[in-house]
This record gives structure tokens, C-alpha cells and sequence, in this order.
């Protein structure tokens, strides 16, 4: 009965609704992987890949990609951004890179320098298998056809 909690914890089991702070006058030297929530209130040179929500703030800088269901970015990123659902750039975001999204909201004075592309046929998958069992996180990039 107590010893499942214990195995839980012991395993790295993260359960639904943990949320991963990375505080103010942190750095990160290394690729983040999480399968919760993440809020970057620091610094992170590496990438960042989370089966949940990645969250920005105005404090906050990655300087590498980012991989999620979802994101909310107000502070800095340069790199490439792609979500499952939701891409919300508030007014204070700067993001050099480009995005692949299902869906893009950018506030009156974010910044955005790249391309944009949004819809479903983007972002089927981001952490598929692949076949050598390791996973894939590159969506396929397709010309835009006219």
C-alpha cells in the first residue's frame, strides 16, 4: 500500500499537474527533457522537450529548439518551436526561428523572425518512435506549393 508511492517516486514517475521551475539566475547547459509542465524563469542553452506545457517568461531565455504539446512564450528564444497544440507568443516575446504549430497566437508587439507553419499536417507527431527505437523530433518540412 505506502511501498507503490515509494516505487513511484523512486522510479522518476511524474505525475499529472508536477510543474518543473527553472528560477531566475539559473542556467541550463544541456538538453531539458520532461514529460510535465516546465516554466523557464532562467537560462537554457540546449533544447527543451516537454509532453506538456513550456512556459517562457519575460525573464526567461532557451537558446536552443523546443518541442511541446503546448507553449507560451514571453521571453526570449532562439531556435525552432514546435508544439502539438498551441503556440501563444505574448507582447514581450522575442523568438528568432522558426514554427510549426497546429495552432499560432502572437500578441500586438511580440517578435517573431521565421517562418510559420500551422495546421495539423505540421505537427502529427513530435516525440514519434523511430525506427531504430530512438525518438524523433523533427517535424518533416515541406515546401509551401502555390
Amino acid at each position: 500500500m505506502f511501498g507503490n508511492k515509494k516505487l513511484d517516486k523512486l522510479n522518476g514517475e511524474q505525475k499529472a499537474g508536477s510543474i518543473n521551475i527553472i528560477g531566475v539566475g539559473t542556467e541550463i547547459s544541456g538538453d531539458l527533457i520532461t514529460k510535465s509542465d516546465v516554466r523557464i524563469d532562467g537560462k537554457i542553452v540546449g533544447d527543451v522537450k516537454s509532453k506538456a506545457k513550456v512556459v517562457i517568461s519575460v525573464s526567461g531565455e532557451v537558446l536552443g529548439d523546443i518541442f511541446s504539446e503546448s507553449a507560451e512564450v514571453s521571453g526570449k528564444v532562439s531556435g525552432d518551436v514546435t508544439t502539438t497544440d498551441l503556440l501563444f507568443l505574448k507582447a514581450t516575446a522575442y523568438l528568432k526561428g522558426d514554427v510549426f504549430s497546429n495552432k499560432l497566437v502572437v500578441e500586438n508587439g511580440a517578435n517573431l523572425i521565421g517562418q510559420c507553419q500551422t495546421g495539423l499536417t505540421q505537427t502529427k507527431s513530435i516525440l514519434k518512435p523511430a525506427n531504430d527505437g530512438t525518438e524523433e523530433n523533427r517535424p518533416e518540412r515541406r515546401e509551401a506549393t502555390a
